[in-house]
């Protein structure tokens, strides 16, 4: 894996996921040696490309990892508005693609695999809803998400537009523009306030809550808005504890459907993985192989999957029928490293679910085993020792082969 350098093609296919899903199962992306495990993801791949090729996108916008909001929520966490929202969407997402996946069968798309996927996926709709009408799409807590937070709200909007007009009298009277540092009303610990001027401080009389950098300012809240302020104190604390009551109850209901939500979350991560797969295959115009279990390979035009495709040169290499060993000879610089690792991560690819970038009709082996043993390309003279260790390596390596393994050894 490492001498190969699989990593990067991990590296390449991470940019092509939509969600933290699916870059996590793309970081987590190890070839199969069971062959009926190849067949299958190369199934999946080539599902996911045939969607591609005909409707260009996939929607799969809106997917989230809610696993911890759902176990928190099991255990009677309260989840934030945001979370809320994350669950919702994600909701939402599952229902979309479930909905164009069938489209596409309607249309007389051949998609079992995926459709076993999206099949598989919780209908909770009632939830989406409920969060949905309870929760904006910033984040906040709608005044629809219950009567007494409608009624609230509306008393606090009631209130505070008695208090600014009070406030208003004030800093429009024909003493203001003399005793205020300016005409305008402000908020200090959330309490409505006015600035005046230090030596006017008794006029007003009430609370100071603040005052300037200088000290000539102080923010006073005048004691005839002093009762108003009080009940606009009361009605946000009513205000908050109904929102934290919504959450709860919410919360409380998301907890109720934690492993539908995971089993959703597990899907919805897999589909976005394939796709992901199929997107990186058609990007680089690779192709499904065939795939067989009796040691052949054919590889007709195959590039290097990470060299600049207007620069790698395309090889075609057969093994496995007429005979099961090549040895590539020329000069340094002559790409028989790079016909090496072509072979072997073509190989790795194809048996991680990856298409390959090869043209059609190409035949790929399963293998149980693939060993590299990739040098750099120094002579016995430069390095006595570096050929030694690398000829300890292929003995080891012999005593593995059989006609399931493949062998890179490059010295």
């Amino acid at each position: 894996m490492k001498a190969l350098e699989f990593n990067k093609i991990r590296e390449q296919l991470e940019k092509f996921a939509s969600s933290s899903l699916g870059k996590k199962k793309v970081s987590a992306l190890m070839p199969s040696t069971s062959f009926e495990e190849v067949v299958k993801w190369q199934d999946e791949t080539d599902e996911g490309a045939t969607i591609i090729r005909l409707k260009g996108q996939i929607p799969l916008e809106g997917i989230f990892d809610i696993t911890p909001h759902a176990k928190r929520a099991r255990i009677g966490g309260m989840l934030s508005p945001t979370e809320l929202k994350e669950v919702a969407s994600t909701l939402r997402a599952g229902r979309m693609l479930h909905k164009f996946i069938d489209e596409l069968i309607e249309e007389e798309v051949e998609l079992p695999l995926l459709n076993e996927y999206t099949s598989s996926l919780y209908d909770l709709m009632d939830i989406e809803k409920l969060i949905s009408n309870a929760i904006g799409d910033q984040g906040e807590v709608l005044d629809s998400a219950s009567d007494k937070l409608r009624t609230l709200r509306q008393q606090l909007r009631t209130n505070e537009a008695r208090v600014r007009e009070k406030l208003e009298s004030m800093i429009r009277s024909s003493n203001a523009a003399k005793m205020l540092s300016d005409a305008i009303i402000t908020i200090r610990n959330d309490r409505f306030v006015i600035p005046v001027k230090q030596e006017y401080k008794g006029v007003y009389g009430g609370i100071i809550h603040d005052q300037s950098s200088s000290g000539q300012t102080l923010f006073i809240e005048p004691q005839s808005i002093v009762a108003l302020n009080n009940a606009l104190q009361e009605i946000r604390s009513n205000e908050q504890q109904e929102i934290e009551r919504i959450l709860v109850q919410l919360s409380l209901t998301v907890g109720e459907y934690t492993e539908e939500l995971l089993h959703n979350v597990s899907v919805l991560g897999q589909m976005d993985f394939i796709f992901a797969k199929a997107r990186y295959g058609s990007n680089m115009k690779a192709t499904k192989p065939k795939l067989n279990n009796e040691g052949r390979m054919k590889l007709f035009k195959a590039k290097h999957p990470l060299i600049d495709p207007k620069q790698v040169v395309a090889n075609d290499i057969t093994l496995g029928e007429d005979f099961s060993t090549i040895v590539i000879t020329g000069p340094n610089t002559g790409g028989k490293t790079v016909a090496l690792k072509t072979v072997g991560l073509c190989t790795l690819m194809a048996q991680a679910g990856l298409q390959i970038p090869t043209l059609d009709g190409s035949e790929m082996c399963v293998f149980e085993k693939v060993f590299a043993d990739i040098g750099d390309e120094q002579s016995i003279e430069q390095s006595l020792s570096t050929f030694s260790s690398h000829m300890v390596n292929i003995v080891e390596i012999l005593d593995e082969v059989d006609y399931r393994t493949l062998v890179l050894f490059d010295e």
